[in-house]
């Protein structure tokens, strides 16, 4: 019998100069939890999850991090990805990434969703998704 090949979204990793200090912001803005972090990578992960369960976001140490530009400008970092989180009050998400330690971008583009940037200045996008938080295939925990 041939060997089923299995693929599985293990976590999302993010370039930075301090792991631990940008898992302590995404982890307090999810309330996720950080399962394991040394000097060169942390974790954040969904709380009571064994590790892989669940995909998580991964932080890895690089002391050549350049913060990305947005919008994007020539010649200079461009963004390469960013995350979306779905939410269900925009206005009150905005303001706890804030508290968290977050920055809102100065340019915004539409009132569906906010354009923010983490301690370390990786944009990601806090959208207001009424469809799919109304979808019976929707999981929110």
């Amino acid at each position: 019998m041939e060997k089923e090949l299995k693929i599985k979204m293990y976590s999302f990793t993010l370039d930075c100069i301090n792991p631990y200090a940008l898992a302590k912001f995404y982890a307090e803005l999810l309330n996720w939890e950080i399962p394991f972090y040394d000097e060169n990578w942390a974790c954040i992960g969904v709380p009571g999850m064994s590790q892989g369960a669940y995909p998580g976001i991964f932080f890895q140490r690089n002391p050549e991090y350049c913060p990305p530009v947005w919008p994007e400008e020539p010649g200079v970092q461009q963004q390469m990805a960013h995350l979306d989180f779905a939410v269900n009050d925009l206005e009150e998400a905005v303001q706890h990434a804030i508290n968290c330690g977050a920055t809102m971008a100065a340019e915004q583009f539409s009132e569906e969703w906010r354009v923010m940037f983490d301690p370390a200045g990786h944009p990601f996008c806090l959208c207001r998704m009424k469809a799919i938080f109304e979808s019976e295939k929707f999981a929110l925990l």
